[in-house]
């Protein structure tokens, strides 16, 4: 074996075993919160079953995006138009390319994700706007 190779194995189980530790820490402490809850609800309500209780998970709507991937997307839109387009065409191009269904809803909710997007880019000077026909909506497009 490799010096190098043994090195960056040993530095990746200190990283693993550390990120373990701090996971540990916190069930302990999630834990502890929890029985508390448990306690106080057992003095404050005691006809409450405790145990009957459902854990809340968290299930993220279809249309979530990861960090980045929503800007990434809509720069790649942008890069491909032949014009400036409209931040509600953008958002129709993103509901058809991640298969969404595009109810009035998804659409509405996906053209302000896109506007805080663009907004954003437009900040940074990667895309810019331009007022529409008769001033009713912005057309975008990436600088050059």
């Amino acid at each position: 074996m490799t010096d190098y190779m043994v090195t960056g194995l040993v530095a990746k189980r200190a990283e693993i075993a550390g990120e373990l530790e701090r996971t540990q820490e916190r069930l302990r402490v999630l834990a502890e919160n929890l029985a508390s809850i448990d306690a106080t609800l057992r003095i404050v309500a005691p006809e409450v079953a405790v145990e009957a209780i459902r854990s809340k998970v968290f299930r993220p709507p279809a249309d979530w995006s990861k960090r980045g991937e929503m800007t990434r997307v809509v720069l790649s839109i942008l890069r491909t138009a032949r014009a400036p387009m409209t931040t509600r065409e953008i958002a129709e191009r993103m509901v058809v390319e991640r298969g969404l269904q595009a109810t009035t809803a998804t659409l509405n909710s996906m053209t302000r994700r896109v506007a805080c997007a663009l907004r954003t880019q437009r900040d940074k000077g990667v895309a810019r706007s331009t007022e529409g026909e008769a001033g009713f909506w912005q057309l975008w497009e990436i600088c050059r």
